[in-house]
């Protein structure tokens, strides 16, 4: 007997009532999800001081080992979504100070794919924000 080439009707039906469930829950399938509480959320606070840990490491590397300048100390993350992707794509909004600066904290982005299975987390990019309207630090 010959092999259909199209999915069986009950992996269409599935899918269909995924699509359906998400949709009535008001997310968009692979849409970005805000994250409530995030400064209660110690999941994500140790995201953002993994990014921020992963910033200054590079920073180091490209100057060949001498501490910068621009090495930044976390405070917290205060704001977060997440999206899922080949895992957890984080999109982080992060307040952190110069080290040793003694300067106000600012606001940097940074985006963080987790892969729990391989235990891995890999910081994408973190920058300066652009838009730091409406978040307090």
């Amino acid at each position: 007997m010959a092999k259909s080439r199209f999915p069986s009707p009950t992996l269409l039906l599935l899918l269909l009532v995924f699509v359906l469930v998400a949709a009535a829950a008001g997310r968009k399938v692979g849409g970005r999800m805000q994250v409530r509480n995030v400064k209660e959320n110690k999941q994500v606070q140790e995201l953002g001081r993994y990014c921020v840990t992963e910033y200054n490491n590079r920073h180091i590397h490209k100057a060949n080992g001498s501490i910068g300048e621009k090495l930044l100390v976390f405070s917290q993350v205060v704001e977060a979504e997440t999206q899922v992707v080949s895992g957890i794509k984080y999109y982080l909004k992060i307040s952190a100070a110069t080290l040793g600066g003694g300067g106000p904290h600012e606001i940097f982005e940074a985006v963080v794919v987790v892969k729990p299975w391989l235990h891995k987390k890999d910081l994408v990019d973190f920058a300066p924000s652009t838009n730091t309207a409406n978040l307090d630090g």
